[in-house]
């Protein structure tokens, strides 16, 4: 297994397939080519199998220095092998190396266990993101 950073382009196969599969939302998010936003893959044998994106962006919930993760995606295969942990946890080294005090994001219901795992909290009601469901912000402080 290999995390690499990549291009916005390179993402998108796989939020398509995992975050998009029958819903008619695009799969190109807004920043996603700012100067202040990486994307990240995780890789086994060549092969992105994961991926997910970061950005400077500021919530309200929280202050100081903030990243949103955004589109975080595992092929449906390769879901449930810690893969997806793998690649949260070298995110989380990128943002404390770049001195933020908050990582946050919407959580779909259906994930929520998953980033509980790893120490991030709910805050805030759950809201509704229209063809998706229900989600809560979670985040983890450094």
């Amino acid at each position: 297994m290999e995390v690499k950073i990549i291009q916005a382009s390179e993402t998108f196969p796989v939020r398509i397939e995992v975050l998009r599969k029958g819903i008619p939302l695009p799969y190109e998010f807004p920043g996603d080519f700012d100067e202040n936003t990486t994307h990240f893959g995780l890789f086994i044998s060549d092969k992105l199998v994961s991926v997910a994106t970061v950005l400077v962006s500021s919530h309200a919930y929280f202050e100081g220095h903030q990243f949103q993760l955004r589109g975080m995606a595992t092929l449906s295969k390769y879901q449930g092998k810690g893969i997806g942990s793998v690649l949260l946890k070298h995110i989380i080294e990128f943002v404390k190396t770049n001195k933020a005090e908050v990582l946050w994001f919407n959580a779909r219901i259906k994930a929520l266990r998953f980033y509980q795992k790893l120490g991030f909290e709910i805050i805030g009601p759950e809201f509704d993101i229209l063809h998706v469901g229900g989600h809560y912000v979670m985040y983890k402080k450094f």
